[in-house]
Order: C-alpha cells, then structure tokens, then sequence
C-alpha cells in the first residue's frame, strides 16, 4: 500500500511540473512581431560594430518553429510574470541602418533596459520616439553613429538611472545641459563623453544627490 501510494504522489509531481512547464508565459504576440520588424530595419555588417567580438545577434530570432518564442531569444530579457519584454540588448550586434520615430522598436513599452551601443545608425538623429519608452532606467547608445541635437523627448525618461550617450557626434544646445539635469533627478551614472555641449556645467550638479558618476570629456 505504502508503494502505490508513493507511486501516486511521484506520478502526480511529474503531471503538476509537465503542466506548469506548459503552461509559462511566452513572449507577448506583439511585441515579439515588433522585434521581427525592427530587425528588418538593417543590414548586417562586421564593419558596423568595434567591437573585435561583436556578432549579429539579431540573425538568430525566428518567427516560427522552435525557438519562436522571444523570451528565449539572445539579447532579448522578459519579464518572468507577465511575458513582457523588459531588456534589449543589442550592443555590438553588426547593426547598420537608422532608427526613425516610428520604429517598432517603440512598441516595446515595457522596456527598461535598451543598449543599441557600438553599432552604425549611419549619423542619424536620436529618434523622437524615444519617449514612449517610459520605464526606461538604462539607456545606452554610445558609439553607435548617432549626430545632431539630443531631443527633448529623451528628458521626459524620468525614471533613468543610467544615460550613456558618448563617442556620438551629438550636441547638448536647446535644451542644454541644465534642462536634463533638472529632468533625470534619479540618474546615478551620466556619460556625455565626446558630446558637444554649449553651456556651463549647472551648479545643480552639486544639488544632484544621486549622481555618482559623471564624464563630459571632450
């Protein structure tokens, strides 16, 4: 009696993990697509990233069969209870191309950590788009070939930690220098390396108390 009885719990453990197994949430329809077609926004180019080991990190996502789900794409963070995409991790990924405002790439409304660093966006402009990523706490650009005036629509990422914007051929004028510090109050780690910057550094930088790094080389 003793073992039919331990055969029943065993056989009853095995059936609750098969279903919770089967049952896990996989990558939100939508936002998986949005990849998919962000993807289709550039060619893949060696040339595109520093990096001597950077690689397309992007080829690997597929729209079908296994390995479909977006969650288990590489780059690609979801959120472990709800499916959502949380983190982008497309640095050094050989990405050539630009990123206009309508990109799919701001669907991902979920996101909170974006790093599109050491890739050719062809000196385009930071998309205006960028605002609609609003949980954003870590946004990493650098050195990907982006130029002219930082937008405004970048300082209304309130919940920012992190910023890194170097090695760019970008311009902090209208607004400057004083109107995103007095923006991005949680920012800990700001690099505005190689960015031209008109103004004076802000004497509110003293005031800034969460502020503990800080790099405006130029």
């Amino acid at each position: 009696m003793a073992v039919n009885s331990l055969i029943l719990i065993l056989c009853f453990h095995l059936m609750m993990t098969n279903f919770t197994s089967s049952t896990q949430l996989l990558c939100d329809d939508n936002e998986s697509s949005a990849l998919l077609e962000f993807k289709q926004n550039f060619v893949v180019s060696q040339h595109a990233s520093d990096d001597p080991f950077a690689y397309p990190k992007a080829t690997t996502w597929k729209s079908e069969g296994e390995g479909s789900d977006c969650c288990s794409w590489e780059g690609v963070e979801c959120d472990k209870d709800t499916g959502h995409v949380i983190g982008l991790d497309l640095g050094s990924s050989c990405l050539y191309g630009s990123i206009n405002s309508s990109s799919t790439l701001f669907l991902l409304v979920h996101l909170q950590r974006l790093d599109l660093s050491d890739n050719d966006f062809n000196y385009s402009n930071i998309p205006f788009g960028v605002d609609q990523l609003s949980n954003l706490r870590s946004l990493n650009l650098s050195s990907s070939r982006f130029s002219g005036q930082i937008p405004f629509e970048l300082f209304v990422l309130s919940k920012l930690v992190f910023l890194d914007l170097s090695q760019n051929q970008l311009k902090l004028q209208k607004p400057d220098l004083r109107n995103l510090v007095q923006k991005l109050v949680h920012l800990k780690r700001l690099n505005l390396n190689q960015v031209n910057i008109s103004s004076p550094i802000p004497g509110t930088f003293a005031n800034h108390s969460s502020l503990s790094s800080l790099f405006l080389e130029n």
